[in-house]
């Protein structure tokens, strides 16, 4: 009688946001074997979203399954307020759940283990075991796009604040300013996300933009009313970023996020005003993400890993390729 060959195991992983989820079956390397993109359903409500969660990784579940991988744990990174330790979705404004208890219902409908992560935290985690804050135990990851949000690792470790750490995007640089939809008035997000940036542009010109892409483009082409606005945004944005610094001593500063995607447009004049605001304190270099849009998912694997006793070997060249995709 022959032994049948055990099946190499493999993990599955899923990061979810307001837009879209993009899910992997990684294996120990965080190489994926199959990816997969979908539309998240947030409109249609909380149940459309936690049911198209459910069926994202159970796509990947069965793919592994096609590909002769055993399923040893699943992962899903969500955004907004997240209790990790306890499995639970507190509260998240653009997906319409609070105090949800996703990974139990997870691990009920899938019949795996699931785990629960924070989007930006899983985010920050990928960049420092396989991206650009490799070998640095202090610093941030400061994702920039609809909103603005920062992982916080501290002595290699990610701070949690049971699950409200890192809201960025709320502290107030202008007292006076915007009204915000926390019910704060003059936080970050109302003036340096890419929402605010684009809304402030057409607000002054009357001219409509696709996002703050369009006015990085004006800003290249020496629009006097982009330049201002984006100088008024990397401004705002400097000025929180030093508070941070103040008061964590941050080694490095990884910024990314769909701002960062402007490259030194961005980054070169926001280290030139948090070089100025700054005195005695630590200071942090400025560098930008490595991994894009696959650090929450590569994030979300780690965490997978993690949770099986097993601190992927990952190359990070390899990390987060693609080697075959998964149709929506």
């Amino acid at each position: 009688m022959t032994d049948r060959p055990v099946p190499a195991g493999c993990v599955i992983a899923l990061d979810v946001g307001g837009t879209t989820m993009k899910g992997a079956v990684l294996d120990r390397t965080l190489t994926p074997l199959a990816a997969l993109h979908r539309p998240t359903p947030r409109h249609a409500g909380p149940d459309a979203v936690v049911a198209a969660i459910t069926a994202a990784l159970s796509g990947l579940a069965d793919r592994a399954t096609a590909l002769g991988r055993a399923v040893r744990q699943a992962a899903a990174a969500v955004p907004g307020i997240v209790d990790e330790t306890a499995g639970l979705a507190v509260h998240a404004a653009n997906l319409g759940w609070s105090n949800l208890p996703l990974a139990q219902h997870l691990t009920e409908a899938l019949g795996l283990p699931v785990v629960l992560g924070h989007d930006v935290r899983a985010g920050g985690l990928s960049e420092y075991r396989v991206g650009a804050a490799r070998g640095i135990t202090d610093f941030l990851f400061v994702p920039v796009g609809t909103g603005i949000a920062a992982a916080i690792v501290c002595d290699g470790r990610p701070l949690r604040g049971l699950g409200h750490a890192g809201e960025l995007g709320h502290v107030v640089v202008d007292p006076k300013g915007r009204p915000c939809a926390c019910g704060s008035r003059g936080c970050l997000e109302t003036v340096a996300s890419a929402a605010a940036i684009a809304a402030a542009y057409t607000e002054r010109t009357g001219h409509h933009v696709h996002g703050a892409a369009g006015v990085a483009e004006r800003v290249t082409r020496r629009d006097p009313v982009a330049v201002a606005v984006w100088d008024e945004a990397v401004q705002a944005l400097a000025s929180a970023l030093a508070v941070v610094s103040t008061v964590l001593a941050p080694e490095r500063i990884v910024v990314g996020g769909g701002l960062a995607e402007a490259g030194n447009l961005l980054l070169a004049p926001l280290r030139t005003h948090l070089e100025q605001r700054l005195t005695f304190q630590l200071r942090p270099s400025v560098v930008p993400a490595e991994l894009g849009d696959r650090a929450g998912c590569l994030g979300a694997g780690l965490l997978a890993w993690q949770a099986v006793g097993h601190e992927p070997s990952a190359v990070s060249g390899r990390a987060g390729q693609r080697s075959e995709a998964m149709a929506p």
